[in-house]
């Protein structure tokens, strides 16, 4: 499907669901892309179905690797805050025939599988070395 194509669908889903940014659309079909190369190149070049928590997985990663330490400002921008929302953005695309699934697949799929703040926060939050800092070390000897 074309880009313009893909844009325009969800332009229509959004007039019946307006909880999400078209960008948020857009980021979650890149992440889909991103999870199935990377899987068919840990998996030898088989292809699979992949599941709600794995592809949440694979967008988590490609986040970060796209947006670094905003990845997080971003996807709240959005509308994006936890895992299910991804969840409810691939199956407005499923509704319009953009995703495919299996009857296995649902929501609950998308449900927890990680919290943003450690998806997205914690990595770039400095590491403590568990030794405290004496800043008065030095202070007032002369």
């Amino acid at each position: 499907m074309s880009a313009n194509k893909f844009l325009e669908v969800v332009e229509l889903i959004r007039k019946e669901d307006d909880r999400y940014a078209s960008g948020a659309y857009v980021f979650v079909r890149q992440g889909l892309d991103s999870t199935l190369k990377g899987m068919r190149k840990r998996e030898g070049g088989v292809m699979r179905h992949i599941t709600g928590s794995e592809l949440c997985e694979g967008i988590r990663e490609y986040a970060l690797e796209q947006f670094g330490p905003m990845a997080r400002t971003l996807l709240e921008e959005w509308g994006v805050h936890r895992t299910e929302d991804f969840g409810e953005i691939v199956f407005n695309l499923v509704e319009y025939g953009i995703f495919g699934k299996t009857e296995e697949d649902s929501r609950a799929d998308f449900r927890h599988v990680y919290s943003f703040e450690e998806a997205f926060s914690k990595p770039f939050q400095p590491r403590h070395s568990g030794r405290a800092l004496d800043l008065t070390h030095g202070q007032g000897q002369r």
